[in-house]
């Protein structure tokens, strides 16, 4: 270590948080300093992986480690906005927000206005932003060499069976998690706006199919786009027995791109140049420390954190694109509500994704004691 590395230390170990300590340990200019979960094993077990200590309660860990200077937060979705205010308000560190970084706009509006007050940064994790596949298509894109999009569709067929959703209180719940569209499909939505632009409207028809939970499992929807565009979504987890696609599609008026594999890391279709596939494609699959559908975005997530708190480099994601895409995502969700076409740009939200639920929350905090 030298004088100048950030100190990050993570509050939430669950599936991710490994994934966040191989990225953090292999990105120059910062170091894990410490990590908390309120099962204290899932903490030990990269506390003593990565040799720094660890914790179940997150205001002793940052009383101990004045030293921190960005908090991870990668707790349950409906718990990123209470967690990460409390952490701002009390001890004034920068935060990174996993996906779907929070669950209503609401709730990143308060965050950020909250960050800007205590002068810390929040950044948001969209981490397919970065995948080869997809930095290709979006410079064909900026270059021209797809022409002006004409459609985009979304296909994502992935598998979470009941067990998965059992594995903790606040799965499957619109309080906290979200379906398949805020929790995996998160990505896709994102990138829906990332490639093709500005979406105008969407209408959306939400079921579930395939386990016993309140949320969808299934969506499928049409969008049409500032542009002219239009697209389509089909998003499940309810394929078996496994993950299938995370596919999304461009036909453009000069050719056509498709980026698929498990999680958007293939180029398998481009055009323009045929031989670019391969070059820009990646494999997931089996690499250390990284889960198949995670990639290698995250390395790059904090090399940005470290470009924008040591050089004022700008952050790539902004406030502005962090809540197009959650608008975007609550359009989907008033749009199966109200069965109806949803303007995207309309103030209201979702009357079901991030209501709250206090006995649920009350399971996923963490009261300061009080001095």
């Amino acid at each position: 270590m030298n004088f100048q590395d950030l100190n990050v230390a993570l509050i939430g170990c669950g599936r991710v948080a490994g994934h966040h300590c191989l990225s953090v340990a292999n990105t120059s200019g910062v170091r894990l300093s410490s990590v908390c979960d309120l099962v204290v094993e899932r903490a030990q077990k990269y506390g003593e992986k990565y040799g720094v200590p660890y914790y179940s309660d997150y205001h002793q860990m940052l009383e101990c480690h004045p030293e921190i200077d960005i908090v991870s937060v990668i707790t349950p979705s409906g718990m990123h906005a209470e967690h990460a205010a409390e952490i701002i308000k009390i001890y004034k560190k920068h935060i990174i927000v996993e996906k779907p970084t929070f669950l209503t706009p609401r709730e990143a509006n308060f965050t950020f206005d909250l960050g800007l007050e205590k002068n810390v940064e929040i950044f948001p994790v969209f981490q397919n932003r970065h995948n080869k596949a997809v930095k290709r298509v979006r410079r064909a894109i900026s270059d021209g060499e797809l022409g002006d999009i004409r459609v985009i569709s979304v296909r994502v067929r992935w598998c979470r069976p009941q067990k998965y959703y059992d594995m903790a209180s606040w799965r499957g719940t619109f309080s906290h998690d979200g379906g398949v569209l805020t929790n995996q499909g998160i990505h896709h939505i994102d990138l829906l706006r990332y490639l093709g632009g500005s979406v105008a409207r969407v209408n959306a028809s939400m079921r579930t199919l395939g386990v016993d939970v309140e949320v969808e499992d299934t969506v499928v929807a049409t969008i049409e786009y500032g542009s002219g565009a239009v697209g389509v979504i089909e998003c499940t987890t309810a394929a078996r027995p496994d993950d299938f696609e995370a596919s999304l599609s461009i036909v453009g008026e000069k050719g056509l791109a498709q980026i698929g594999g498990v999680a958007v890391n293939e180029l398998q279709l481009f055009s323009p140049d045929p031989g670019e596939c391969s070059l820009h494609s990646e494999e997931f699959v089996g690499v250390d420390g990284h889960g198949a559908v995670y990639g290698f975005g995250h390395s790059q997530i904090y090399q940005d954190v470290v470009a924008r708190l040591t050089d004022d480099f700008p952050y790539p994601i902004s406030r502005d694109d962090c809540l197009g895409t959650l608008r975007l995502l609550h359009a989907f969700y008033k749009s199966d509500e109200n069965e109806r076409w949803i303007l995207v740009e309309e103030e209201s939200q979702s009357k079901r994704l991030g209501c709250p639920d206090e006995k649920i929350s009350n399971l996923y905090r963490t009261p300061k004691p009080i001095n």
